[in-house]
C-alpha cells in the first residue's frame, strides 16, 4: 500500500559487507554505529540486526561443525559452544615438579625430544660448548697480546 511516511526506507535484511567484515572481526561498536548511519536507523534496531546476525552466523558454525563430527565419527554431544571448557585434570600436586607456562612446556617438549634422538644416534654432548671454546680461545689470544705488548713496551 501507500507508505506515509516517504524519509522511512524499507529495512534490508541483508547487511553490507563493510558491516559483516567489521562484525567478523569483532568490531561491534563500529559496527553498529556504521549501520545505524548508513541506514538512518537507531543505533538499538542496528544492534538487534547485528546480534541477529551474528547468532545466524553462530548457528551455521555449529551445524558445520556438527557435520564434520558426524563424519569423523565424534559424537555432537563433545562439540558445543554452550558448555564450558573441561578443566584439565593434570592440576595434581606431584611433589619435585615445577609448574610451568605452556610455552615453557612446550620448549621442554622439544628439549627432550632432540636430547632423546642424539641419545638414539649415540651421540655424546661436549664438555665445553662450542660457545665457550671460542669465549676461551679469544681470551688466551688478547692475554698472548697482552703479554707481547706489555713486554715490548716495558
Amino acid at each position: 500500500m501507500f507508505d506515509s511516511d516517504p524519509s522511512s526506507k524499507p529495512i534490508s535484511a541483508k547487511l553490507p559487507k563493510a558491516v559483516i567484515m567489521m562484525i567478523e572481526k569483532s568490531n561491534l561498536v563500529m559496527a553498529i554505529k556504521t549501520l545505524a548511519a548508513d541506514e538512518n536507523i537507531s543505533m538499538e534496531a542496528a544492534k538487534i540486526r547485528i546480534d541477529a546476525y551474528e547468532t545466524g552466523l553462530k548457528v551455521k558454525q555449529q551445524q558445520k561443525l556438527s557435520t564434520i563430527a558426524n563424519k569423523q565419527g565424534i559424537p555432537s554431544q563433545a562439540i558445543s559452544f554452550d558448555r564450558e571448557p573441561v578443566a584439565d585434570s593434570s592440576e595434581h600436586l606431584i611433589k619435585d615438579r615445577v609448574k610451568t607456562t605452556p610455552s615453557e612446556q612446550n620448549f621442554k617438549g622439544l628439549q627432550d625430544g632432540v636430547d632423546s634422538q642424539f641419545n638414539d644416534l649415540g651421540y655424546k654432548k661436549p664438555l665445553l660448548p662450542y660457545w665457550a671454546k671460542r669465549l676461551l680461545v679469544i681470551a688466551i689470544i688478547m692475554a698472548g697480546i697482552f703479554w707481547i705488548l706489555w713486554r715490548v713496551f716495558s
